[in-house]
């Protein structure tokens, strides 16, 4: 692995990612009870339920540059027959791969699932959503720098989610600009975009490896996103903890819900 400490000249890129991202201790984040923290997890986990519990329902949703992770769907599972999670790099598909297969080893989500549940009154049980979420979801490599993410190209979806992605993924505002007009281009016309990630943020760490952060403010996220032919229909944000700013430069998170326009 590279020295963490090291100066370099370029981005971190997707080939860099399937070289150094570490997803075992990128996971250990998810860790905590959500219950007990006033975190990121409780602000996007909230603001999820809050947003696929109206009618927002369709047949398929993407879930952009997931990472290893599974959190950014569990609201979703309820309202779409079928869900795309999506990464980059290998070990990331893997870990959402082992979870799907229920294999020994697999990352314990439980503990967000039972988060959710609650946030539903417990009109569906933990057992119930993961029964569910493993039946309808797939995983696809993406790459959200080209112009389609991915190979073969797929059909305009209902609704697109992307959470610490895109600031991670592109070196420039270009390349974000782009990144956006993709996503739009995956989405049917009244489709639903929401996003989630922190702003002014340069770098962050998992575990001893620094990865790079194009620096986003709200005001350049929010005339990106209207410049890509969206309607916003709610902005909010909310400051990191002191914990959640010892591996990171950003502040605050950021959750964004926008409607393709017709």
């Amino acid at each position: 692995m590279a020295d963490s400490q090291q100066v370099k000249s370029t981005f971190t890129d997707g080939p860099f990612y399937e070289k150094h991202f570490d997803s075992r201790e990128y996971l250990k984040s998810f860790s905590v009870d959500p219950s007990a923290h006033d975190g990121f997890l409780t602000f996007v986990l909230d603001h999820l339920h809050k947003t696929f519990s109206p009618d927002l329902k369709g047949k398929k949703l993407i879930g952009l540059g997931s990472g290893p992770t599974i959190y950014i769907i569990i609201s979703a599972s309820r309202n779409f027959e079928e869900i795309v999670l999506s990464d980059f790099t290998t070990d990331n598909r893997k870990e959402i791969e082992m979870w799907l297969k229920n294999e020994k080893g697999c990352f314990d989500w439980r503990h967000i699932i039972d988060y959710v549940c609650k946030l539903e009154d417990n009109s569906r049980s933990p057992e119930e959503v993961e029964q569910r979420l493993r039946k309808i979801v797939q995983v696809k490599k993406c790459d959200v720098t080209l112009e389609n993410p991915f190979q073969p190209e797929m059909e305009p979806v209902d609704c697109i989610t992307s959470s610490l992605c895109l600031e991670a993924a592109c070196k420039d505002l270009e390349t974000f600009r782009r990144a956006i007009g993709s996503i739009a281009a995956l989405l049917k016309p009244g489709g639903t975009l929401m996003l989630t990630g922190i702003l002014n943020q340069s770098y962050y760490f998992v575990g001893k490896q620094r990865f790079d952060c194009l620096v986003l403010t709200k005001s350049v996220v929010e005339e990106t996103v209207k410049g890509q032919g969206f309607s916003i229909k709610l902005v909010d944000t909310q400051p990191l903890t002191p914990e959640e700013k010892v591996g990171c430069d950003g502040d605050p998170f950021f959750y964004l819900v926008a409607q393709k326009t017709e």
